[in-house]
């Protein structure tokens, strides 16, 4: 169908869009070079001052590449999800520099469906599933797409039941881990929204800031799990952890306190959907009648009430 459209234009539209593309194209190539020469000046220094952004949505290209430089790794493997078209991911760029062996997850078959039409998709050893990720069925995704065992990266973010997907998580062992945390839960609490099989954070609550887990839940299961705290990123959205017998002696592992970073977005919304830029602890007021579970406790207690 899109021959056909093509061979309707006119040779002047057509040659337009050939450039434009060999453009497109040329960009990319600019891209992933300006970031080869990124990641070789700034991992020489630590993790705070590694950050750069190719394809992540803010510094966690840099952070990962400092931790390749320094973290021994067996299986030139990763795994992702909630990645939407893969425009904007954790692992494009090591995709796309290392030449890594990956599998990408995302609900949408039409975000797939797009990611399986670009040219890197035969490019690479990658592979993408269409699939609304659970507790319960993610063990079988990883194992039906023939991923178990050794991996190096594991990135998780889906707004929702991160804490309660890695907890189950148990086909895989990651030597690094890079999880989405909801810094309006703060660092004091180990909290978590409760397992929600079907949840979408818009529509179950209206402000969109009730969703996944604080930073300490993500570090108590890391522990029990066996993996040391190395970091967030300087936008207060994610944090890397480390199998604690694979670090190396340059990075220290860090406590909830020193790695937390208060995050300064303002996408809270009213009832309408219109954004009301609450930030600070307002943030947490907007969604106080909500009930989230401590981890360490084990019980449920509306967020209000957390002392």
């Amino acid at each position: 169908m899109l021959d056909r459209f093509f061979n309707k234009i006119s040779p002047q539209r057509r040659q337009l869009l050939s450039e434009i593309d060999a453009l497109k194209k040329e960009m990319e190539e600019t891209k992933c070079l300006l970031g080869r020469i990124a990641a070789e000046v700034c991992t020489q220094k630590g993790i705070s001052e590694s950050e750069f952004k190719v394809y992540s949505q803010f510094g966690e290209d840099g952070i990962i590449q400092y931790l390749l430089k320094h973290v021994k790794i067996n299986k030139k493997i990763f795994i992702e999800f909630g990645v939407e078209t893969y425009s904007e991911a954790n692992t494009r760029f090591l995709l796309l520099k290392d030449n890594w062996k990956g599998m990408v997850i995302d609900g949408s078959k039409e975000h797939m469906d797009f990611l399986k039409s670009q040219e890197m998709y035969w490019q690479h050893e990658l592979t993408a599933v269409a699939q609304f990720i659970t507790a319960d069925n993610i063990n079988d995704i990883f194992k039906q797409n023939g991923f178990t065992g050794e991996i190096g990266i594991l990135s998780i973010d889906i707004d929702g039941n991160d804490y309660w997907v890695w907890d189950k998580i148990d086909t895989v062992d990651p030597a690094i881990v890079v999880a989405e945390y909801n810094s309006t839960f703060g660092s004091k609490h180990a909290i978590t929204i409760p397992c929600i099989p079907d949840f979408y954070r818009t529509n179950y609550h209206h402000s969109n800031l009730y969703w996944g887990c604080s930073l300490k839940a993500l570090n108590v299961l890391a522990e029990k799990k066996g993996y040391a705290l190395v970091g967030c990123n300087a936008a207060g959205n994610n944090c890397f952890f480390v199998k604690k017998n694979l670090l190396p002696s340059n990075i220290r592992q860090l406590s909830v306190e020193e790695a937390y970073v208060e995050s300064k977005f303002r996408e809270s919304r009213d009832i309408s959907g219109n954004l009301t830029y609450v930030t600070g602890k307002a943030r947490l007021e907007a969604i106080g009648e909500m009930q989230v579970i401590d981890v360490e406790r084990n019980e449920k207690v509306k967020i209000k009430d957390l002392k």
